[in-house]
């Protein structure tokens, strides 16, 4: 029996193809499918696969690369007919009707990919690790098209073709702004911040009445508003990084003291009895027994700060800063309307934000792969 959602991708695959051949010019001003060749060939292709794969009902992982590589010849063809044959904003109905087939045409092949199991670790992570690439890959795309079919006004949405070239056109700039924000103010209000929570935390656990007076207190400074803080911090420690650092150790300080209160108390009965059987005192107690179990929860608090810290500092900066760092390019490019050049900016906290999450998540992997969520992964 034909599963019915392999049904459903090959009738939308076939209708969209249909569409696109039979349906007449909407207009005079709309450019015609058949202006670009590579298109016809991508109908073909497209229309070979729905009608052999879908229907077959097939899971392969081999069949879901050849559906990924019909998705890469319909998206070369959309393309090339939007920028290369003047289709920019003079696309008929047809031509979207072809994207919901080719969306389609992508959600069965990615779907392929997800649903095999190798018995190859190696293969295995490699598809673990294409997946999500092939889905951002696949949202980037349907924002070129939609941003062009439609003729977004850049003002509004750029393309991320005009937001890469931006971007490769102003690497120093862009350089300049990630030394002065991250190297800068993320990573040196990030430590502070992290270490006085951990060490505040340690305190609230030896001295017990300290637990009910900071943990409240700690709260407040947590629910104080950035946008209110900033402009104090810039006041107090000036327009350099200094200020966009102090910032950080706020927004990083009470996650750590949270989380490390909380592993700190996650030692079993059972552990804390053998190391006083052992005659161990505080410091033993702490160093031996409940940090490692705390672990996880100071893991936890890292990777939550490492993005807090990014989103700090660069709102930091838009309330007083020198003449770089992402935050004040942020908000100068927005008053000149340059917005691929935000876009740009955005980018790159992205990325490293995303890069200082995954440090941290490779460190506690290293460090915490005795605990029960990595056991599978052994």
């Amino acid at each position: 029996m034909i599963p019915a959602v392999d049904k459903f991708y090959a009738v939308a695959i076939c209708a969209a193809i249909g569409a696109m051949i039979l349906n007449p010019l909407a207009a005079p001003e709309t450019v015609s499918i058949f202006a670009a060749p590579l298109f016809v060939f991508a109908l073909a292709v497209m229309l070979g696969l729905a009608l052999w794969f879908s229907w077959k009902g097939t899971t392969s992982p081999a069949d879901g690369l050849w559906f990924l590589a019909a998705v890469g010849v319909g998206g070369t063809a959309a393309l090339v007919l939007l920028y290369g044959h003047g289709g920019a904003g003079k696309v008929s109905a047809a031509f979207w009707v072809f994207i919901v087939g080719l969306w389609a045409l992508a959600w069965r092949g990615i779907d392929c990919l997800a649903a095999f199991r190798s018995l190859t670790v190696n293969r295995q992570r490699f598809v673990d690790v294409m997946i999500p690439v092939l889905f951002g890959a696949w949202l980037l795309f349907l924002w070129e098209v939609i941003v062009a079919g439609f003729e977004v006004p850049h003002v509004l949405l750029p393309p991320p073709s005009s937001i890469a070239a931006r971007f490769v056109s102003s690497l120093d700039i862009l350089r300049a702004d990630f030394y002065q924000t991250f190297m800068k103010a993320v990573l040196a209000g990030y430590v502070l911040g992290c270490a006085s929570g951990f060490a505040v935390a340690v305190l609230v656990d030896r001295v017990a009445f300290l637990k009910r007076g900071l943990l409240p207190l700690g709260n407040l400074v947590s629910a104080l508003p950035i946008v209110g803080v900033a402009p104090i911090m810039v006041m107090w420690f000036g327009f350099d990084w200094q200020s966009k650092a102090a910032v950080v150790v706020i927004m990083t300080f009470f996650p750590m003291l949270v989380n490390t209160v909380t592993g700190l108390s996650e030692a079993g009965a059972l552990e804390k009895d053998l190391m006083r059987s052992y005659g161990a005192g505080y410091w033993q107690n702490l160093f031996k027994l409940r940090l490692p179990v705390s672990l996880p929860f100071i893991f936890n608090a890292l990777k939550i700060n490492s993005t807090l810290a990014m989103i700090g500092a660069i709102v930091a900066e838009f309330f007083g800063t020198p003449i770089v760092g992402m935050g004040f390019r942020i908000s100068t490019e927005v008053g000149r309307m340059n917005v691929d050049m935000v876009w740009a900016e955005i980018v790159v906290a992205a990325i490293a934000g995303s890069m200082f999450y995954g440090v941290m998540a490779l460190l506690e992997r290293k460090f915490t792969f005795w605990h029960a969520s990595y056991r599978h992964l052994r």
